[in-house]
């Protein structure tokens, strides 16, 4: 199944579209999808808003040759660029231009000067860091008619194309392909304490995610608990599986019928592991069981921006499925869906065909489904549903993550992320989180054994077919010169009276040659859904807004977690103290949760309050505030207070800084993604603010 030229689709296959969506308050109701399973239908492409460019520090990075360069003539390193003041909002990189006649692309269309003009300048990516994505983001690359620096480059690129984390390198501008944290936020452990918390205050929202236990600490309460429910019930014989915090590919993964399995117990001490209720019903196909790997573009923290490829990868077990029982329990190629053990097994089948063999495209699997009379549209929405709460239960971590990295009045880059959602069918089709990778494989090809001992690498039509879009359509939307280009592309019109035209050589638009650069390329297989669904969401954004409360009170520079005085300055400008809950009791809170939650976390680096920790002590302090409502209303109104007096403290603050300074407003600083001011910043205001009380009104739920 292969991408046509020309706005072409693919050849095979049927794609589910996104669509509206309902209410996801209901339970019973669902969000809408225009499912476009009509063979070779897709979507036309978004048109995506580019990001502004962010101010850029030179990078002192060994240099390679570029083009232009004159063959082993070196060239003197260029004068140090001197600093200029930028503007805040700045996002991207600022273009490196030349003097008119001077740059390399430039030419005359007549001896007019002003038809001067040239080239446009090709988006340059950085795919040094890239690995094993390489291959499938050369493509890509070759296909946008961009510019790629395999060797790195010593002035900045617009992109920096990352295999594994954030940190593979010190970037002070353009686009990183990572979020800084994103791996942390994804281990088993983290995203089940993530989900956990979204569970206790939506739980009918959740129930896509099987129960969890965190061992060691919670193999107590997993045995306990598994008692009490077969003592309720004799005739309940569940099944455990078993995934330690740091495996992947399958590393480590097994079966249990009871917690006094003896392998669970040497796990305890030796690795942190999660232990989940199995899915005993999956959907079968072919007596096989398979699970979904979705794509997700992480493309913006704040704005929170979600897109979802219309296409992904099934992967399928090798042998015949049976419900677990003690005869069946260690055969992985049963109950196991991981590509990296499957590939291992004797019945792996490699296709050249996209809807046969142990790897297929998802689009392949819905066109089979739809063949049955399956509801593909409803299949598509709780999907999107569970793509879209999962991220928005990792996104408040993810922030304190970014601001600890790129703290506010520091260059850095901005960031965007694929995430690779592995998803289980269950018999009757409700889809069921099984884990989230930060580093999903971008490879696009297979090993094939050609005799005994001997392998090589042949191309895998199904991955090309879904890896190689995925990556050149989120290079799409990234695109810093979008929007530069789109604008020169439009007809041009006759300058005002008194505006004077570009002194420099600017990129010249194509409209005389190609209006549209992506004409040769196929519609965006990228899908938003967020915030396009963002009224049906935002409700459940409670966890976020706490954390722009918690990342307010840090106080330091890239700090993650909330010292003593950052918790009492929270409790008092949210004036949450009274006599029944005095500054003593707080700082007795504050000790007891901190220290529970230090004794469970391995990063000891920083003392302090991590945002779980946080989050819990707000949910005491709501439960305490609020006692006859549930859970998710008590936080609610407590965050509602907490932003009211906030804002009243803020508006004092500003109403007595333009008297102290004779009505010139003091300069605030930039905040990336949406941070707010520090604890230092709230905690002192001047004496002549004390008597004013000049009240706000904001909406209930206003979000970030």
């Amino acid at each position: 199944m292969r991408r046509g030229s020309s706005g072409g689709e693919p050849a095979a296959g049927r794609e589910a579209d996104v669509g509206a969506v309902a209410r996801a308050a209901a339970p019973a109701e669902r969000v809408g999808v225009d499912a476009g399973v009509d063979a070779g239908a897709a979507g036309e492409p978004e048109r995506e808003a580019p990001e502004e460019p962010r101010a850029e520090r030179a990078r002192g990075r060994p240099r390679v040759a570029e083009e232009g360069d004159a063959p082993g003539v070196p060239r003197p390193p260029p004068p140090a660029p001197r600093a200029q003041p930028q503007p805040a909002r700045a996002r991207g990189l600022r273009l490196h231009r030349e003097p008119p006649g001077k740059g390399r692309g430039c030419r005359r269309s007549s001896g007019s000067p002003a038809d001067e003009v040239c080239s446009p300048r090709p988006v340059t990516v950085d795919s040094s860091k890239a690995r094993t994505s390489l291959d499938a983001l050369k493509i890509s690359i070759r296909q946008l008619r961009w510019k790629e620096f395999p060797f790195g480059r010593r002035l900045p690129c617009d992109i920096y194309w990352h295999g594994v984390s954030f940190h593979d390198n010190d970037i002070f501008s353009g686009q990183v392909n990572k979020f800084p944290g994103m791996t942390e936020m994804v281990r088993k452990i983290t995203l089940s304490r993530a989900v956990r918390i979204m569970q206790n205050l939506f739980p009918e929202e959740y129930n896509f995610y099987p129960r969890s236990w965190i061992l060691p600490d919670e193999f107590q309460l997993f045995v306990a608990q598994v008692r009490m429910v077969k003592d309720g019930d004799p005739s309940w014989k569940p099944t455990f599986i078993v995934k330690p915090d740091g495996g992947c590919q399958g590393d480590g993964i097994y079966l249990i019928k009871d917690p006094s399995d003896i392998r669970l117990a040497g796990t305890l001490q030796s690795r942190p592991a999660v232990v989940q209720e199995y899915i005993c019903k999956p959907l079968l196909i072919d007596k096989l069981k398979f699970d979904i790997r979705l794509y997700v573009l992480l493309k913006s923290l704040d704005p929170l921006e979600i897109y979802i490829a219309k296409d992904g990868l099934s992967r399928f077990c090798t042998e015949p499925y049976q419900e677990p029982s003690p005869k069946n329990l260690h055969h992985v190629f049963m109950h196991l869906t991981n590509y990296s053990l499957n590939i291992h097994s004797g019945n792996f089948v490699h296709s050249d065909s996209t809807s046969t063999g142990s790897k297929r495209t998802f689009s392949s699997i819905l066109c089979r489904l739809s063949s049955k009379g399956v509801d593909i549209k409803k299949v598509w929405s709780d999907i999107i549903s569970l793509v879209i709460k999962t991220v928005i239960a990792l996104t408040p971590e993810l922030k304190v993550f970014y601001q600890s990295d790129i703290p506010a009045g520091r260059p850095g880059p901005t960031c965007f992320q694929i995430l690779g959602f592995d998803i289980l069918l269950m018999k009757n089709l409700k889809p069921i989180l099984l884990e989230v990778n930060a580093n999903p494989s971008m490879r696009i090809e297979h090993e094939q054994e050609l005799s005994p001992g001997v392998f090589e690498n042949v191309p895998s039509l199904v991955d090309e077919e879904v890896k190689v879009a995925v990556i050149r359509d989120t290079l799409r939307l990234m695109d810093p010169l979008k929007n530069k280009r789109e604008k020169q592309s439009q007809p041009h019109k006759k300058p005002l009276a008194g505006k004077e035209g570009p002194s420099d050589c600017e990129p010249a638009g194509t409209s005389d040659t190609n209006p549209n650069p992506e004409a040769h390329l196929p519609s965006i297989c990228l899908k938003q859904v967020f915030p396009k669904y963002a009224k049906q969401f935002n409700y459940l954004r409670l966890v976020d807004r706490m954390a722009n409360l918690f990342i307010r009170f840090l106080g330091i520079k890239g700090s993650m977690k909330l010292g003593p005085t950052g918790f009492r300055t929270f409790i008092r400008n949210c004036k949450l103290s009274s006599s029944s809950l005095s500054m003593a009791a707080v700082d007795i809170l504050y000790i007891d949760i901190t220290r529970r939650w230090n004794s469970m976390t391995l990063d000891q680096r920083d003392s302090g309050m991590c945002l779980q920790a946080f989050v819990e002590a707000f949910f005491y302090l709501a439960q305490r505030k609020f006692k006859m409502l549930p859970l998710h209303e008590q936080v609610a109104s407590l965050i509602d207070l907490c932003e009211y007096h906030l804002s009243l403290l803020d508006e004092r603050r500003l109403v007595c800084g333009r008297s102290s300074t004779a009505g010139v407003r003091p300069p605030g600083r930039s905040t990336p993604q949406g941070a707010t001011p520090s604890a230092q910043q709230v905690e002192g205001h001047p004496p002549c603010c004390t008597n004013s009380a000049h009240k706000s009104s904001r909406p209930r739920h206003a979000l970030s």
